[in-house]
C-alpha cells in the first residue's frame, strides 16, 4: 500500500499563511477502491485539423514543453516562410504531443489561449471524450506514471530521436474515475498548485531585495580580487557517473551545484575513479567554490558549499577560492561577487570560441576589482544580506516540500490509493 493512503488537506498548510480560494467540498468520494484501468484510446481519439501555410499570412506557432508543463508561444511565421504545405492546429482542450522523444514527457492539454496556434506534424492532437474532465487530463500530463508508460512505447534505434506514434500512447492503460471524482481531485490539485505559485512569487520578491542589498556594497576602494586570495585549487577531470544517491560513497559536484551565491548539495554525480582524486579535490563544509567555465550567464557564480556529504570531490570546471581571512570573509565575496556588478566584471574576463560555454581563468579572474572594506563592515553586510537568504532558503524548502506532497498525491490518486477528505484548504 501506499504511504499516501490518507491525506487531510490541512496536512498541506504552508508557513507562507496564503489565503487560497477553493470550491466547495462535494460529498466525501473514495477513490482507494480502485478504478478499473482503460486504455486512453476509450477515452480520447486522434482529432487532427490540419491547415495550409499560405504566403502572406501570419500563423501564431507553439510547442510543448517536457514534463507536462504545457504549451509555450514560439512567435510568428509567414506561411511563406516554412517548408511545412500544411500545419496541425490546436483547439482548446485537446491533448498535444510531441512524438519526437517523448520518453521526456511532453504532453499537455492545449489551454484557451492557445485555441487556434499551430504546431507542426510532430504534434497530434486528440479529442477528450465526455468521460474525461480537460482539467483532471491535464494533471494527468503532469505525472511521471504516464512518461514512464510513454518512454516505454517509444520506437527508433537513437535515443534523441526516438518518437512514440499516435497509436502508442492511447494504448496506455490509465485509471479513470467517475467525472465527479475527477473534479474534486482537480480542486485539491489546483489548490495545491496555487500554494506553489503563491510561495514561488514569494521568493522571486525576496530575491529582488537581496539583489539590491548585494549591490549596496560598503563604499570603499576596489581591490584586485587577487589581493584577498591566498590561492585558487582546480578540481579534477573523471568519468563520472549517473545522478549521486544518498548511498553513493563517491560523488562529484556538477556545475549546476554552485548556483550564482546558492549551493545545491544534491546536484552530483557518482564517481568510481576515486585514486584519480587527490586530498586537495576533496569538497569540505565552507568551501568558497566558483565556476570556471559555463554559459556567460552563468559563469563565475559564485557560492559557500554548505551540507556536504563526505567523499564528495570537485570537478576541473570548478575552483575553490582560499581566501585571507585576515582580510576577508568568504560569504562576504559569496555576497559581493554575487552583485551584478561583480558578476558583470567577471563574465567580461571570460572567453572561448563557443558562444554556449565560454572559460575565465585565473589570471584574468584575479584582476577583477572587489570593494574590501573593514571586516566589521563586512560583517553588517553579510547580516543584511543573510537575513534575506535565510528567508529565500526557508520560502524554498516550503516549496520544494509542498512539490513533493503534490507529487505523492497525485501518484497515490493514480494508483487509486488515496482517500481525500471532505475539507476546506485555509492556508
Amino acid at each position: 500500500m501506499s504511504d499516501w493512503q490518507q491525506i487531510s488537506i490541512g496536512d498541506l498548510e504552508t508557513s507562507a499563511r496564503r489565503k487560497v480560494a477553493v470550491p466547495p467540498q462535494r460529498p466525501k468520494a473514495s477513490v482507494s477502491s480502485g478504478y478499473p484501468l482503460r486504455p486512453l484510446g476509450e477515452v480520447m481519439r486522434l482529432d487532427i485539423q490540419r491547415t495550409p501555410m499560405k504566403p502572406g499570412t501570419t500563423y501564431r506557432l507553439a510547442g510543448v514543453l517536457n514534463a507536462g508543463k504545457g504549451v509555450i508561444t514560439k512567435g510568428e511565421l509567414d506561411g511563406g516562410d516554412t517548408e511545412y504545405a500544411a500545419m496541425n492546429v490546436l483547439r482548446a482542450n485537446q491533448v498535444v504531443m510531441r512524438k519526437l522523444t517523448a520518453w521526456e514527457g511532453p504532453i499537455t492539454v492545449v489551454p484557451a489561449e492557445f485555441d487556434g496556434f499551430v504546431v507542426s506534424n510532430e504534434f497530434p492532437t486528440f479529442t477528450l471524450g465526455p468521460e474525461l474532465m480537460p482539467d483532471w487530463m491535464r494533471h494527468v500530463c503532469g505525472s511521471p506514471r504516464l512518461w514512464a508508460e510513454m518512454k516505454n512505447r517509444v520506437s527508433g534505434t537513437v535515443q534523441r530521436r526516438k518518437r512514440l506514434n499516435p497509436e502508442q500512447l492511447l494504448q496506455i492503460q490509465l485509471p479513470v474515475p467517475p467525472c465527479e471524482v475527477q473534479a474534486r481531485i482537480v480542486e485539491m490539485l489546483d489548490a495545491v498548485d496555487d500554494q506553489i505559485a503563491a510561495l514561488d512569487a514569494e521568493s522571486e520578491a525576496l530575491e529582488g531585495v537581496l539583489e539590491a542589498l548585494r549591490s549596496n556594497v560598503p563604499d570603499t576602494d576596489h581591490q584586485p580580487i587577487s589581493d584577498v586570495l591566498l590561492g585558487i585549487d582546480s578540481g579534477k577531470s573523471v568519468q563520472a557517473g549517473g545522478e549521486a544517491s544518498a548511498e553513493d560513497e563517491y560523488r562529484i559536484l556538477k556545475l549546476s551545484a554552485v548556483q550564482r551565491g546558492w549551493f545545491k548539495t544534491s546536484e552530483a554525480k557518482t564517481v568510481t575513479e576515486v585514486a584519480a582524486f587527490s586530498p586537495s579535490h576533496v569538497v569540505k563544509n565552507g568551501d568558497l567554490l566558483i565556476t570556471r567555465a559555463n554559459t556567460p550567464e552563468r559563469v563565475g557564480f559564485v557560492a559557500i558549499a554548505r551540507n556536504v556529504p563526505a567523499g564528495t570531490f570537485m570537478p576541473d570546471l570548478i575552483w575553490r577560492l582560499r581566501v585571507d581571512e585576515s582580510r576577508v570573509r568568504a560569504d562576504y565575496l559569496e555576497h559581493a561577487v554575487s552583485s551584478r556588478e561583480l558578476r558583470t566584471s567577471i563574465s567580461g574576463t571570460a572567453g572561448g570560441t563557443s558562444k554556449s560555454m565560454v572559460k575565465i581563468n585565473k589570471r584574468g579572474f584575479g584582476t577583477v576589482r572587489v570593494p574590501i572594506p573593514s571586516l566589521p563592515e563586512q560583517g553588517e553586510y553579510v547580516q543584511r544580506c543573510d537575513a534575506v537568504a535565510r528567508g529565500i532558503m526557508a520560502t524554498r524548502a516550503e516549496e520544494a516540500r509542498l512539490r513533493r506532497v503534490r507529487a505523492g498525491l497525485l501518484l497515490g490518486l493514480l494508483d487509486r490509493t488515496i482517500e481525500i477528505e471532505s475539507a476546506e484548504l485555509g492556508v
